[in-house]
């Protein structure tokens, strides 16, 4: 390959072990022929960036800082530079970024010999994959389609945006789309084409799939639904059903409401593992952002563990849970494990935070604690501020009690979630739950985009398979090998003889001065009945069904309004955790006898079920002693019966 470098500015030898191989390099380096990249170096958002002529076309080489085992490359065709979030954070998988200037062909058969001689460079003189990913945007999408068309057994998928499958819609515009005189004459002229003929021409991308089809090369067309520029119904929509009907595995995501731009996903996560995934076959969704070492020890050491699963009813049923267990049975046969199953249906992060002593550290120190709150938060409608300060709870209220304790937090699949995760979003509670995760270095699992990406996939549907929020045994296995892959890869070697447990370090300030790390169940017994109240100690339901933990246990009930009760607390906060059935009222309540406000009690779910709910009446208050009062109401919601009130215990954020 003759090299054309006349033109550059200054000449840089690059061999690929300096640029992409250190020693810590995950690379075998007989794997790298070490012939050099000749061009102009600079920088390209941090990493090294290489400019020079091959086949008489301008290439530019983007180096990752380490390059991933068997040197996988992304080829990006068209607007170098624009919406890079999915080249970067590729490069930073250690893919290396190519590109090749084809721009005014069009995708046309001296294009596809362009790539063709630049593709035999790459792989021959550089030792790169012998299948890239590619990338499509816009007119890219005619280049990329076409090259897999000649190349089919060379790709290892493909991920086009908003792209032309038809040059008769874009720059023709026979149909609806966009007409642009100069390009659709330049497009006429590099494929020796008149109109007459251009509209015959059978060699676009939607009637050219067949090889790809054979090759099984899977395809992910991102769209705006709303693109009148290049109109979904007369390119990506033709393209997906010609391909599914030849047993093509095509992934196709619409943006509601979006036109041509922006393109890409502000968030790459789905496009890069969709890339990472077929070009490597490793794809993992697990942020490890602490080894989990110290359990590790404990367990193998002292041959005695405690795990505690905290979470809502996904935790609590029979599932991921009892599985665990036993995978962690055989990973440590000599261990004797104490398993806490602190998992409680309909409870949300909110009220985890409160009842850690009693549910989760009830029988002593934890070793390992799995938490799980993204379901519940998001259906108990927590808002963002009561998702931090509920999180931020459990973790920092953990590790308060206990610095060794090592946690993976997990973000379960809700299916509202996925149409999020298909338009690049990541769900709300579960970014919040993230920042979390990151501020206190807590490994995590996030399982929502696990399913949602391996449904896209193919791998498995919903109906058939994980059927429900509350999976079907075939999801709680998906869940556990998940966890059990995590497990692999931070105990995968052996574990040093002179290793010791070492304190996790707790950030000096929370996240939210308010949070509820220092959250405790305060006893009804504190309570000072004015009247109408009394303590049933065994209460049960006469109608509607009651969780398990919450039957037959004692409560302070008020059936009646007026009822009134003052309670004395040291804290920042207060609330009450009740049972709220078919029956309960409205409350008034006020802090320290300041103007009272109001509480319906009725959830979404009293109808039927008298349901655990954490009430926070005041969060943010002077850390002091104060004194609540409470009583019910004539009022009720109009689908309530009555005007009950049934308290489990108070809620107090007590620093």
């Amino acid at each position: 390959m003759v090299m054309k470098n006349y033109l550059l500015k200054s000449v840089f030898i690059l061999t690929l072990a300096a640029a992409c191989l250190p020693a810590s390099s995950a690379v075998d380096k007989e794997q790298v022929n070490e012939r050099c990249f000749e061009g102009e170096r600079s920088a390209w958002n941090g990493f090294d960036r290489y400019d020079f002529q091959c086949d008489s076309r301008k290439c530019i080489v983007v180096a990752p800082a380490a390059a991933a085992q068997g040197l996988p490359w992304i080829w990006r065709a068209r607007f170098f530079g624009h919406q890079p979030q999915t080249d970067i954070a590729l490069l930073e998988k250690g893919f290396h970024l190519v590109y090749m200037d084809v721009a005014g062909l069009f995708g046309s058969p001296k294009a596809v010999e362009h790539w063709n001689a630049f593709y035999k460079y790459l792989t021959e003189e550089h030792g790169f994959a012998k299948k890239p990913a590619l990338e499509g945007m816009s007119r890219g999408g005619l280049i990329i389609y076409n090259w897999a068309a000649q190349n089919p057994d060379k790709v290892a998928c493909i991920y086009a945006d908003a792209p032309v499958c038809d040059f008769k819609s874009w720059p023709g515009g026979k149909g609806n789309g966009k007409h642009s005189a100069p390009d659709w004459q330049r497009c006429l002229e590099v494929y020796n084409l008149t109109e007459e003929q251009a509209m015959r021409y059978d060699r676009n991308p939607i009637d050219n799939l067949q090889p790809q089809a054979k090759h099984k090369v899977p395809l992910l067309n991102i769209c705006g639904a709303a693109d009148t520029v290049v109109p979904v119904d007369e390119n990506t929509k033709v393209l997906r059903q010609r391909y599914e009907d030849i047993g093509g595995n095509i992934i196709v995501l619409e943006k509601p409401g979006i036109g041509h731009h922006p393109h890409s996903f502000e968030d790459p996560t789905l496009i890069v593992n969709f890339m990472t995934r077929h070009a490597t076959g490793n794809v993992e969704y697990f942020k490890l952002r602490d080894p989990l070492q110290n359990c590790r020890i404990r367990f193998a050491k002292s041959r005695k563990g405690r795990v505690a699963f905290l979470g809502g009813s996904i935790t609590n049923m029979t599932g991921w849970r009892d599985l665990m267990c036993r995978s962690l049975q055989k990973r440590f046969p000599e261990t004797e494990f104490d398993f806490i199953n602190a998992g409680i249906p309909s409870t949300d992060s909110t009220l985890g935070s409160f009842r850690l002593a009693d549910t989760v550290f009830c029988n002593g120190p934890v070793d390992l604690l799995f938490v799980e709150y993204a379901v519940n938060d998001f259906h108990n409608g927590r808002t963002k501020i009561e998702r931090i300060r509920g999180m931020e709870g459990v973790i920092r209220g953990a590790l308060n009690r206990n610095p060794n304790l090592d946690i993976i937090m997990m973000h379960f699949i809700d299916p509202q979630y996925m149409p999020m995760i298909n338009t690049g979003h990541t769900p709300p509670v579960i970014a919040s739950h993230e920042k979390v995760a990151d501020h206190y270095g807590i490994t995590s699992l996030n399982l929502a985009q696990e399913v949602t990406e391996r449904i896209n996939f193919g791998e498995f549907t919903w109906k058939d398979d994980f059927r429900n929020l509350h999976p079907s045994p075939f999801g709680h296995d998906i869940y556990v090998k998940s966890i059990n892959r995590l497990l692999d890869t931070v105990w995968s070697g052996p574990l040093d003889k002179g290793v010791s447990i070492q304190p996790h370090l707790v950030p000096e300030k929370p996240l939210d001065p308010f949070s509820y790390f220092n959250g405790r169940y305060a006893d009804i017994a504190e309570a000072q009945i004015v009247n109408g109240w009394k303590i049933d100690p065994a209460w049960n339901s006469s109608s509607g069904g009651t969780r398990p933990r919450f039957r037959g246990i004692a409560m302070l009930t008020a059936d009646q309004p007026d009822a009134a009760l003052k309670l004395s607390f040291t804290g920042a906060a207060v609330g009450i955790c009740v049972v709220a059935g078919p029956d309960v009222g409205i409350i008034e309540y006020s802090v320290d006898a300041e103007p009272a406000k109001t509480l319906d009690q009725f959830t979404q779910w009293s109808g039927g079920l008298h349901i655990p709910w954490a009430y926070m009446l005041e969060t943010e208050l002077d850390d002091g002693k104060h004194t609540l009062t409470l009583r019910t109401t004539g009022k009720k919601n109009e689908r309530s019966k009555g005007f009950a009130c049934r308290i489990v215990n108070f809620l107090a954020n007590q620093q």
